[in-house]
Formats: C-alpha cells, structure tokens, sequence
C-alpha cells in the first residue's frame, strides 16, 4: 500500500495542473465571450499568400517545395547539434568526434540528394 505522506509529495503537481487547465479554460471563455465577432468580406475571404484562390486546394505540388523543406531540416538538424558538440568536444573525446563525423556524413549524403534533384537551381 502507498502510504498517504508519499501521495501529498505530488499534491503541488496536482494544484499545478488544476490551476493551469482552470486558467486556459478561464482565458478561452472570456475570449469567446468578449471578443467581438463583426465579420466582413475580407476576414471570410480564403488566404492564400495574399492572392485570391485560382485552383483546387487539393492539385499537386511540384516536388522542389519538399525538397526546400528536407534541405532546411538538414540544416538546422546540423547546427542544433554542431553548438553542443563543439562546447563538449573535449569531454566527449574520439568517439564523440567520430560520431559526429558519422552524423555529417548522413546530412551530406542528404545535400548531394537534393543538389542532384536540383532543389538548389531556381527558374
């Protein structure tokens, strides 16, 4: 059985969560009741990068948009983890350098992917 002190350990956590659930939906309400609704043409209007809708929502994408996006995920999976590594490089020794070595590796495999495709040639 669990004894009853180990249990009120958690009861800050418990207050926590109930205090911050009660303001989110405290916050919510008072939005939904105070805010004013006066919609107009062009708050009901689609968006879509300042210009009207010309095509269906659901046409396909040419293929350099995902390649842009694989491209800015190698780059910034790169510099999340070059700053730390360089800071522990001395702690870390010839296994931490020769697994980052491994990782740079895998995001230039990646690079010359999406220079082959052409991502990086704009028309």
């Amino acid at each position: 059985m669990v004894s009853d002190s180990f249990l009120m350990d958690y009861l800050p956590i418990l207050v926590f969560l109930v205090v911050a659930g009660g303001m989110a939906v405290l916050m919510i309400a008072a939005s939904l009741i105070v805010g004013l609704r006066r919609p107009d043409k062009d708050k009901l209007a689609a968006y879509e990068c300042g210009f009207d809708a010309f095509s269906d929502a659901r046409s396909k994408f040419d293929v350099r948009f995902y390649l842009v996006a694989i491209l800015f995920i190698i780059f910034d999976l790169e510099i999340a983890f070059l700053f730390p590594w360089a800071v522990t490089l001395g702690d870390i020794g010839l296994f931490g350098f020769w697994s980052m070595m491994v990782f740079l590796g895998v995001l230039t495999v990646g690079f010359i992917y999406e220079w082959k495709k052409g991502a990086l040639e704009w028309e």
